[in-house]
């Protein structure tokens, strides 16, 4: 099973993602942590994005599509979960060109939908170096520019599933698991 979850930062993607992975035994592909990983490491790729989370600003997709790429191939032979990616159109059909590439099409798109101030709120009380009141404004706005337009790229397959992210952990994650195991009975 191939899912991408997206929706806005402190919708709850990251721990959807990590449930997805460990249910279905499917690797957990999240940009975000991948970005902070080389920063930790002090890797090339660590320096060249810290600038950018540091500002709440996107990376480069010449940095982050071939990122993804690799971890996908090298992990994601049974499926896999991708998370904070893709985070516009040129990514979103980057994306589907390299999964087509690699014939690892979507199984699924989940939108987890959440309201600013509940985004807001949950951003600022996971206390994350990088989520300041102006960068989480920032991300918010960039998500509503850049990455809602992908919702209607991702409509067109008949593949997206709106999910209702300002609930509970437990019940965001019921109605996930419905999605999901409609897509396995598909298969």
């Amino acid at each position: 099973m191939n899912v991408l979850i997206v929706g806005p930062q402190g919708a709850g993607k990251g721990t959807q993602a990590k449930r997805i992975a460990e249910e279905y035994d499917i690797p957990h592909v999240a940009t975000g942590d991948l970005y902070r990983e080389h920063i930790a490491a002090e890797t090339e790729l660590g320096k060249l994005v810290e600038p950018y989370l540091r500002e709440g600003k996107l990376v480069p997709d010449e940095v982050t599509i071939p990122m993804v790429k690799s971890e996908i191939i090298e992990r994601g032979e049974n499926g896999f979960v991708l998370d904070g990616y893709p985070r516009n159109l040129a990514q979103a059909e980057a994306l589907d060109d390299m999964l087509e590439e690699i014939d690892r099409p979507l199984s699924i798109i989940l939108l987890l939908e959440l309201d600013d101030a509940v985004a807001r709120a949950r951003m600022l009380e996971r206390a994350r170096h990088d989520d300041t009141p102006e960068v989480i404004d920032r991300r918010l706005a960039g998500y509503h520019e850049t990455t809602e337009p992908i919702v209607e790229h991702y409509l067109a397959t008949g593949k997206l599933v709106k999910v209702h992210a300002e609930r509970t952990i437990d019940e965001v994650w019921g109605e996930i698991s419905d999605a999901l195991e409609q897509v396995q009975a598909r298969a």
